[in-house]
């Protein structure tokens, strides 16, 4: 069988990265897609001669060109792609809204944030303020044992609410873990949502796949599509090493390393049943996912909605935040409302795109999928769509009349796309930050590496291949 140095699984933003890096240095590499199109949950497809984006609702981390050790600058360099020429269009400004039009709101100057808290809790700011430089000086990476975020939180702020607040948008944009995060992964993600900010490139998803793809292929890396893997191939020793994969169509591939972005229950899911852990706590399948609805309204219809300054609004109505699977389909006590099209700079079209979020029952979503997607399955849908209008229209208005085109995806969908199990968008609770599994020519990249968000996730796959292929 063909053989290469690098064999990755998954050509998501993290693939991609990875074999951009590995292949820059003159190094043959191999990715792997299963589906037709690259970007895995960040991807795209069109409706109504219109391309809308799968995952996409903003990137974290938002940096100048100029400020060099920024996340986002740092990934330039090490893709050899040029910061400059990247066009990056900032938010307009985000809130946290826990009903009785308690708001909170915050944008990419962090300051307004820092004067949000003090007019909001006044007692809390000073301990806001102490907790901000300590989190300045902790360094998520190091490896240390778990300290719950909520925790820490609580004894840092005394104040049961603001907690709540802060935790809210972090938790709907990255956490794994119900109801609490590690205090490691509340770092990154304070810092990419509150303290750098949010963006979106000036293009479309594709834009940039097709840049990252042109990058990929500029280096002579190779990719195939419609290429799963149905199994990982080892060598027959006592200390076993990855010698190549199987692909769903019977093929043979050889290689030296591999990188697998799809998971790490996923990735054990693929190995020979002989050498998969009987009990491990780090396969442990995460229990959250969503479903996700986009709605194309007429811009005519609803100037309010449209001249408003929000980009993104995390909501809570319910008496208590409540980030856990829920027990019914849908949990629209909270989620998030997303206005796609508001950010500075962005071109105006026909019509005005709304995104809400809601986290999900997968066990519900794959039961009714399983009696029929156009029975049971699709009545699902329509029913928690009716319920999230409701919901959604008691916040920013009224818009259900003026919906144009709508689609929505739910956990089922996830899995579907992703190869995510039970739809688990944010992968496993338990993290691998060093990227190594038990196989030392085995790495896992991406979600389950513990890197959150656009930025994280092609950062990981970066850091990957330098601290373990490139040395």
């Amino acid at each position: 069988m063909s053989a290469y140095p690098l064999i990755i699984i998954g050509g998501g933003l993290s693939g991609l990265a990875a074999g951009i890096r590995f292949a820059r240095f003159g190094n043959r590499v191999l990715i792997l897609e299963k589906h037709s199109k690259p970007g895995g949950l960040n991807s795209y497809y069109y409706r109504q001669g219109r391309l809308l984006e799968t995952g996409l609702h903003a990137i974290t981390n938002y940096a100048e060109p100029g400020e060099k050790q920024a996340p986002l600058n740092r990934l330039f360099r090490q893709l050899k792609i040029s910061r400059r020429g990247f066009v990056t269009l900032q938010q307009f400004g985000s809130q946290v809204f826990f009903g009785n039009d308690l708001t909170l709101s915050f944008s990419n100057d962090f300051q307004e944030l820092v004067a949000e808290i003090a007019r909001l809790f006044p007692r809390a700011v000073d301990r806001f303020l102490a907790l901000v430089a300590e989190l300045d000086r902790f360094d998520p990476f190091v490896p240390r044992p778990r300290i719950s975020a909520k925790k820490h939180l609580r004894t840092a702020l005394g104040d049961e609410l603001l907690v709540e607040m802060l935790l809210c948008p972090l938790m709907f944009y990255g956490s794994s873990e119900e109801n609490d995060m590690d205090f490691s992964q509340f770092v990154i993600m304070f810092r990419a949502l509150y303290q750098e900010g949010m963006f979106r490139p000036a293009g479309t998803i594709k834009d940039l796949l097709d840049q990252l793809l042109d990058q990929y292929r500029s280096f002579d890396g190779e990719l195939r599509f419609r290429a799963g893997v149905a199994g990982i191939l080892f060598t027959e020793e006592t200390n076993p090493r990855v010698k190549g994969v199987l692909l769903e169509s019977g093929e043979t591939i050889g290689c030296n390393n591999l990188i697998s972005t799809a998971g790490y229950p996923e990735t054990l899911g693929l190995l020979p049943p002989e050498l998969r852990p009987r009990a491990t706590e780090g396969a442990t399948v995460g229990r959250l996912s969503f479903v996700e609805t986009i709605n194309l309204l007429d811009r005519k219809a609803k100037p309010e909605l449209i001249t408003s300054d929000r980009t993104i609004i995390f909501y809570n109505l319910a008496e208590r935040f409540e980030y856990a699977r829920p027990a019914q389909a849908v949990d629209i006590r909270s989620g998030v409302i997303c206005f796609p099209d508001n950010f500075h700079g962005l071109a105006e079209t026909d019509t005005f795109q709304l995104r809400t979020t809601h986290l999900a029952n997968y066990d519900l979503w794959a039961e009714a999928a399983r009696a029929g997607k156009d029975g049971p399955y699709r009545r699902l849908k329509q029913e928690w769509d009716r319920k999230s209008q409701r919901i959604v229209g008691g916040i920013i208005g009224n818009y259900q009349e003026n919906i144009v085109y709508q689609d929505s995806f739910t956990p089922v969908t996830v899995e579907r796309y992703t190869s995510r199990v039970g739809g688990a968008i944010y992968g496993s609770p338990y993290k691998h930050k060093d990227g190594r599994t038990r196989f030392d020519n085995l790495f896992i990249a991406g979600t389950d590496q513990g890197y959150l968000g656009i930025i994280g996730s092609m950062l990981s796959g970066v850091t990957v291949v330098n601290q373990h292929l490139l040395r």
